[in-house]
């Protein structure tokens, strides 16, 4: 009996244990026990988050809320984080919920790979996500336009919408009857190959046209790059200096011959405009012109004496004129 007692009262010890130990691990008590840091973040709105409430990286809960205060307009959420947790520095916090029943937690991304490990003092920046009561007043104000909506298409409204319409088809009936019915003609027109559009679609011999003048053009595209291609050649091989422009672009000793003619060239008409020189004199003075003139008028005269005298005579004359 005594020992049926020890046993009953050990049982009873253990289940109220066991109780504890789930209530705290539901408030979050046993985080109290548990070795880890503590982070904290800066919100503007916690949401309905309550202490005890867990904090998850990836689904995965790395510790438990443990306070929440109010500082300096700001909602201070401190978190006890478990020390293998490699929660980063820039890592970023977010308030979310689980479920429509308001189940919230802190849900905190993984950072850069290169930030350093947060510690005690570390401080997250907060990413603010909607609150849920605001979506919900959203989605009722919406609801109660489309209410409104549907309400404008019923009864003497939508009447009122498309009277204006109905008046309009019935005085216009006649001439939207003739508009619909020469646009008929038109279409079987075209779907005759009759008309300038009809031929564009159905002629073959316009579509060979057509494509024999895209052919040309692309033809003529073909010489005119071909044509640019040899322009590119020349202009290279002016650059370089080949050929005669070539060398007189890049080579200084022919650009110096060729300026230094040009200068005697000019030199040689100057003289020439000032009188200078035989093709000077006979340009410019008009004594040695007529002279010239003077001369070759005797030389004619001279030439005309011998044409009337005979073959003998003019030897004659030549003999005479040597001794």
């Amino acid at each position: 009996m005594k020992n049926s007692i020890e046993t009953r009262l050990g049982i009873f010890v253990a289940v109220i244990a066991l109780s504890a130990v789930f209530i705290l691990d539901i408030v979050g008590g046993l985080e109290n026990f548990k070795s880890g840091y503590h982070i904290s973040a800066l919100f503007n709105n916690a949401q309905e988050l309550k202490v005890g409430d867990r904090v998850k990286m990836a689904g995965v809960e790395i510790g438990r809320v443990e306070e929440i205060k109010l500082r300096d307009n700001k909602v201070v959420v401190t978190m006890k984080i478990h020390k293998d947790a490699g929660v980063k520095t820039d890592s970023t916090a977010t308030v979310k919920f689980t479920g429509l029943m308001g189940q919230n937690f802190v849900a905190i991304d993984f950072g850069s790979k290169t930030a350093p490990v947060a510690d005690d003092t570390t401080v997250l920046a907060a990413n603010e996500q909607a609150d849920l009561s605001s979506l919900m007043a959203k989605l009722d104000s919406v609801a109660s336009g489309v209410e409104n909506l549907t309400k404008s298409f019923t009864g003497d409204k939508i009447d009122n919408l498309l009277g204006p319409f109905t008046d309009f088809l019935k005085a216009n009936r006649e001439p939207l009857t003739a508009t619909i019915a020469h646009l008929q003609s038109i279409s079987s027109q075209i779907s005759e190959g009759k008309g300038t559009v009809g031929r564009l679609i159905f002629d073959d011999a316009l579509y060979s046209t057509a494509l024999n003048t895209v052919s040309n053009l692309q033809s003529a595209g073909e010489e005119i790059k071909a044509t640019v291609t040899d322009a590119r050649k020349v202009i290279g091989q002016i650059n370089s200096g080949q050929g005669t422009i070539g060398k007189l672009v890049k080579e200084e000793k022919l650009y110096n011959e060729t300026t230094e003619s040009m200068t005697n060239l000019k030199e040689i008409l100057q003289k020439i405009n000032q009188g200078q020189g035989t093709v000077g004199k006979l340009i410019n003075d008009q004594d040695f012109l007529r002279d010239a003139k003077l001369t070759l008028q005797k030389l004619d005269k001279a030439t005309e004496g011998l044409e009337d005298q005979g073959p003998m005579s003019v030897l004659g004359i030549m003999i005479n004129s040597l001794l």
